[in-house]
């Protein structure tokens, strides 16, 4: 069993539980942490999805590869300029680059792979091989 820590108090007895462990890179410079998508995997009778939550990016910012059998979904998002006039006491929206990589079973026909955006969520579909498609279950009746 993993340890657990409690992070927040009911009073907090430091700045940083206070103002969150962020503040002073925000002062002191924009937040470098790595941010890696959460991915759903289905799979179908005839086909793999996998779903990318990504909310906040636009169909343009993604690159979707397939080497060796190996797909690769990344992301790079530059952040837009400050409006002339705002400044910023807080700012948690932000973009940073991410790539997942994804090794396919034999079973995927890479010709085939699809992908669309909508609602924030990135929906890769990955259809089987016709030979790799589950036939339906059939019971056999012995004579």
């Amino acid at each position: 069993m993993l340890p657990v820590m409690r992070t927040r108090t009911f009073l907090p007895g430091t700045a940083d539980d206070f103002f969150g462990k962020d503040l002073f890179s925000t002062f002191f410079g924009e937040k470098k942490d790595g941010w890696v998508p959460s991915v759903n995997i289905v799979e179908s009778e005839d086909k793999f999805r996998i779903d990318v939550a990504a909310p906040g990016l636009s169909k343009g910012d993604f690159k979707i590869e397939l080497n060796d059998d190996v797909l690769t979904i990344s992301s790079e998002k530059e952040f837009e300029n400050e409006s002339e006039g705002e400044i910023y006491t807080r700012r948690e929206f932000g973009y940073n680059p991410f790539s997942r990589s994804f090794g396919l079973p034999e079973s995927v026909d890479g010709e085939k792979i699809k992908a669309s955006y909508k609602n924030g969520i990135l929906s890769v579909t990955l259809p089987k091989k016709k030979e790799a498609v589950i036939k339906a279950h059939k019971e056999i009746k012995i004579s």
